[in-house]
């Protein structure tokens, strides 16, 4: 049976900002499908050349596409072309597991894979190729007799450690532009999961309020694998709670130590594991870090609490206090446009955000993406179901005190505010409008690395 994962072009924050990073998700089912014998091949749309409405999606057996919420339109245009030419279509990913009805009643999508995909996914090619009922696959939505039939759901895994390492080998992993002080960036995961459940998040709903993690020996196996074969210098851990045990970021920190790797990464973390645990952020800018994602979010202690961040402004103030002293760079979160929010309200985030003064700051449209508790609080209230939409940069919902068109000015003045300041612009706008307009030639040339002792591109398979 043969299989095509296609990653959509995207249009969320990130890739505005000129960040592409690798699609973890599809490669993780990849790799899965692969060890079990399947013939799969992965295309990503937002690096890639490629013309989604002349693929030859025929010679495939199945087409999985990876949605979430801003993608989905596109996703459905995608799925259409695949259906013309004969191929079955499964959808996967955040948006789709929460309105797989809506997805399925396109006609578009005849299976949704609902939450953690990759064994979801396994069972349901394996019951495809061999002739079987869909009913036993737990974690399937489908069509039967233009009938939606939706399966229980599937337990998460357990054990991290048995899924095998994404498989890179089949992204083209030269063009993705993730950098740390000019290095190409390889991603990664070790955890999943999140106890939090702010209202504004779907990661609890999609990967459960319990948090799992990798051990420390699979952690490090990765690690070994990205430096040694693929040539990287330094990792991006997009764990949602990176941090959230200091005794195994502590653990983690000493043996990369050990290992004497020149490697710097990035991480997540939040403001109160980075006030409790000074000695751990200490330890790990001695083990590389370089930059943290710190959700700061707001400057008022009731949207705070209304959001579920349970953090407080304060401490906000000590944590920038000790990253700062540590020289570990931050790239700080704020949103904007909370519900009883007011002009001034917003005004003094913007400000909050100047005082603390991370080395980049993240502004965004607080966002009730599909899944969270946020959605179902305001969906009556949605100003567009144009899903495109939902990037974080304009706003979606009716506010109690604040208009749609008050809120798009006053995105417009948090970041000028905060990055048009002289020092600041200095520091982080021109090297950004260089690499912007001028550091497309730099990307378009394949970096070397020497790897086992040879020179070889970056990503590449010696």
């Amino acid at each position: 049976m043969r299989i095509l994962l296609v990653n959509p072009p995207a249009i969320n924050f990130y890739h505005r900002a000129g960040l592409r990073m690798s699609p973890l998700g599809l490669a993780y089912v990849a790799a899965v499908l692969k060890e079990s014998g399947y013939e799969v091949k992965v295309i990503d749309l937002n690096v890639e050349k490629i013309d989604y409405r002349t693929y030859p999606y025929q010679r495939y057996d199945l087409v999985g596409i990876s949605v979430d919420t801003t993608r989905y339109p596109v996703s459905l245009k995608i799925a259409k072309e695949a259906k013309k030419r004969g191929a079955d279509v499964v959808m996967g990913g955040p948006h789709v597991t929460f309105f797989d009805d809506e997805t399925l009643s396109t006609g578009l999508a005849d299976y949704v894979v609902r939450g953690e995909g990759e064994y979801i996914m396994l069972d349901l090619v394996e019951s495809l190729n061999n002739g079987k009922s869909l009913e036993e696959i737990r974690g399937i939505s489908y069509l039967l007799n233009n009938q939606i039939k939706k399966n229980p759901s599937a337990p998460l895994v357990k054990d991290l450690d048995s899924i095998p390492f994404p498989a890179r080998e089949l992204l083209p992993l030269d063009r993705y532009t993730n950098t740390l002080h000019g290095r190409f960036s390889a991603s990664m995961v070790t955890s999943r999961g999140c106890p939090f459940n702010c209202e504004f998040c779907s990661c609890s709903a999609f990967s459960g309020v319990r948090w799992r993690t990798r051990s420390l020996d699979n952690i490090l196996k990765e690690i070994e694998l990205l430096y040694g074969r693929y040539g990287y210098r330094a990792i991006s851990f997009l764990d949602d709670n990176f941090t959230l045990s200091p005794r195994r970021v502590v653990e983690l920190c000493d043996k990369m130590l050990k290992r004497s790797w020149d490697l710097i990464w990035y991480a997540f973390s939040r403001v109160d594991s980075i006030v409790r645990n000074e000695t751990m952020i200490q330890l790990m800018k001695k083990a590389g870090l370089d930059q943290v994602f710190v959700g700061f979010e707001s400057a008022s202690q009731e949207v705070l609490d209304n959001m579920g961040k349970k953090v407080t402004v304060e401490k906000a103030y000590k944590a920038m206090e000790i990253l700062k002293k540590h020289g570990v760079r931050v790239w700080g979160s704020f949103i904007i446009g909370a519900l009883s929010e007011t002009r001034e309200m917003i005004k003094e985030t913007i400000r909050f955000a100047r005082k603390l003064n991370p080395q980049l700051s993240q502004f965004s449209i607080l966002i009730p993406y599909p899944g969270t508790r946020l959605y179902e609080k305001v969906k009556n209230r949605l100003l567009t179901k144009d899903w495109e939409a939902f990037w974080g940069g304009q706003p979606v919902v009716k506010l109690n005190k604040v208009t749609a068109e008050e809120m798009k000015d006053l995105i417009i003045k948090a970041y000028a505010s905060f990055y048009l300041r002289p020092a600041k612009f200095l520091q982080v706008g021109l090297p950004y409008l260089y690499e912007l307009f001028w550091g497309y030639k730099k990307r378009k040339k394949v970096p070397l690395v020497k790897v086992n002792g040879d020179w070889a591109p970056l990503g590449s398979h010696v």
